[in-house]
């Protein structure tokens, strides 16, 4: 095999690619050669100029001959090794990427439309892929070692990450990045068939009305994107307070306040709780308040939030189904340091959740709202939800795509006289439940 061929062959050599010994050659021959006192100087767009320049000299005066092609490759995944995340720079610019996931220094998988595939890159060595780890987690001051194997940082450009390495992991360090969720318009939801019209009217309807809603499905469903999108249709005259683990929601309006948790820092200490900033939330006089997702004790105070002035709040959970939202939400509030009973949660779960909104992410890897259901239950009744909008699946075909039609059933009436008396209108596809016979087929006790 001609080195041309070697150098962009994704193939191993003795264990490690031969392009991988390359970029080790000429990282160690630019070392030798830059100032580095001068290199700190520069501005990052300018320290990067300045070493494609010095390698290019390097790689005319020392070989191999190489195209213009594989030339510019070669400098690019030199440069990308001693400046930015090596082979994963490439990664982290392909917009069709939403997820990276380097399963130690042999295997980088990434999601593209809900699929896996493994791609044909490779770091050299464990320390190669350590080094990298640590180039990520240095930049929130955070570190990674035995003493802390575990860590959820965030890259400058907003993509979340998480690192576990051995002695946690038995498969070498582990990475994953997930990538900055692009804001869909309803209406881009809709051409690629997460919705359809009715729902978004009715879904427009239910958030300008200021009913409580809860977003829920499984890891990778499109919740973020979703609640980004719903949150377009708040009225621009309130005052929105966003709060996130990792700041990704990109509302339009001009009143909104956005808030970030912080983890603790080198020595464990200055953490700042999703339920630290809930509990901060209500002293800044919020018309509404959004949480990018619940999974602790901070359910209790975002329940308590949202049936005590602040209506048309909005928030995600983790749940397979809209019962299971439900069921889930007690559990995460019970997790609060204040100890109540049950029926109690129970109350404030009947009183303040109105409406949850499902998504399901198919075996064709496409991503779709599978119910939206509202809550019918009051007080500390045991739960009951009523699915007013429901995607009916039908035979997967044999190109692998999942297709189905999304069914309409009344709404509650109570729901209905809530839109009317903040003049929205319910889509004429729903129709309004004037018995409980019409209601008492779809609904669901928990």
């Amino acid at each position: 095999m001609s080195l041309r061929a070697r150098i962009n062959s994704p193939e191993p050599v003795n264990g490690h690619g031969e392009e991988n010994r390359l970029v080790g050659v000429y990282r160690a021959k630019l070392l030798e050669e830059i100032d580095l006192a001068e290199m700190s100087s520069l501005a990052a767009a300018d320290r990067r100029v300045r070493l494609e320049r010095v390698l290019g000299h390097i790689i005319s005066r020392e070989g191999p001959v190489l195209s213009t092609v594989e030339r510019s490759q070669l400098i690019r995944r030199v440069v990308d090794e001693a400046l930015g995340l090596g082979i994963l720079e490439p990664l982290l610019e392909d917009a069709s990427i939403s997820e990276i996931m380097v399963n130690g220094p042999e295997q980088v998988y990434v999601e593209r439309s809900g699929r896996l595939e493994m791609l044909p890159l490779r770091f050299s060595s464990n320390e190669q892929l350590m080094q990298t780890i640590e180039r990520i987690v240095s930049t929130v001051n955070r570190r990674v070692d035995e003493a802390n194997p575990m860590v959820d940082a965030r890259l400058p450009s907003g993509e979340r990450v998480n690192v576990i390495i051995p002695p946690l992991s038995l498969s070498g360090p582990i990475l994953t990045i997930r990538r900055f969720p692009r804001a869909f318009t309803l209406q881009e939801m809709i051409a690629i068939g997460s919705l359809d019209e009715q729902m978004t009217l009715l879904l427009a309807g239910l958030v300008r009305a200021k009913f409580n809603v809860i977003v829920s499905g499984a890891t990778g469903t499109g919740k973020t994107t979703l609640l980004n999108s719903l949150s377009g249709l708040i009225p621009e005259g309130e005052r929105i307070v966003t709060i996130e683990d990792s700041a990704e929601l990109q509302l339009q309006q001009p009143h909104v306040i956005t808030l970030e948790s912080r983890p603790p820092n080198v020595e464990g200490k200055g953490r700042v709780t999703i339920r630290d900033l809930v509990r901060n939330s209500l002293r800044m006089r919020p018309d509404r308040i959004i949480v990018g997702e619940v999974r602790g004790g901070e359910t209790l105070d975002m329940l308590q939030a949202m049936s005590t002035g602040h209506d048309g709040s909005l928030a995600t959970v983790h749940a397979n189904s809209a019962e299971d939202a439900l069921m889930r939400l007690q559990t995460l509030a019970s997790m609060a340091e204040v100890e109540i009973p049950f029926a109690a949660i129970k109350d404030q779960i009947n009183s303040a959740v109105d409406v949850i909104v499902q998504l399901t992410r198919h075996a064709d890897g496409s991503r779709r709202v599978t119910e939206i259901a509202v809550v019918d239950s009051h007080g500390r009744e045991e739960y009951r939800i009523v699915s007013v909008c429901r995607f009916l699946t039908q035979p997967m075909t044999a190109d692998g795509r999942v297709h189905g039609r999304f069914g309409y059933y009344p709404v509650p009436r109570r729901v209905a006289d809530r839109l009317y008396m903040k003049n929205e209108s319910l889509p004429a596809v729903f129709g309004v439940a004037d018995s409980e016979e019409q209601l008492a087929v779809r609904r669901t006790a928990i």
